[in-house]
C-alpha cells in the first residue's frame, strides 16, 4: 500500500506561483513512478508531469517552461512548482504513484483556482 497526501492548492491571481506537495509513504519499493494529474471541471484527468522510472522529467505542452516537478532525495516529499499560472490552469490536482503491481495510487486531492 502507497499513501499520498497533497498539500498546497488554494485561490491565486493569474501570473502568480504557486507549489503543491506530495507526501508519500508505505511501500514505498513498490513504486515505479510519481507524478502530478489535474482534472478540470467537465474535462478528463490529464498527466501534468511525472518522473519516469529513469528519473526523467515529462511535462505536458501546456505547463512546459511554467511548471517544474522535483522530489527530495528520500523521493518521500513530491513537489509541483507552478509560475505564470493561467485561468486554464484551474483544476483539481492529484498526486499518483505508479506500481510494481496493482493499480496505481491517488491522492485525494486538492484545488487550485486561478482567476482572472
Amino acid at each position: 500500500q502507497v499513501q499520498l497526501v497533497e498539500r498546497g492548492g488554494r485561490l491565486v491571481q493569474a501570473g502568480e506561483s504557486l507549489t503543491l506537495s506530495c507526501a508519500i509513504s508505505g511501500r514505498m519499493s513498490s513504486i515505479k513512478t510519481t507524478g502530478w494529474y489535474r482534472q478540470a471541471p467537465g474535462k478528463q484527468r490529464e498527466l501534468v508531469a511525472k518522473f519516469t522510472s529513469s528519473g526523467d522529467r515529462n511535462y505536458v505542452d501546456s505547463v512546459k517552461g511554467r511548471f517544474a516537478i522535483s522530489r527530495d532525495n528520500t523521493k518521500t516529499m513530491m513537489l509541483l512548482h507552478m509560475t505564470r499560472l493561467r485561468p486554464e490552469d484551474t483544476a483539481v490536482y492529484y498526486c499518483n504513484a505508479e506500481l510494481s503491481w496493482g493499480p496505481p495510487s491517488w491522492g485525494q486531492g486538492t484545488q487550485v483556482t486561478v482567476s482572472s
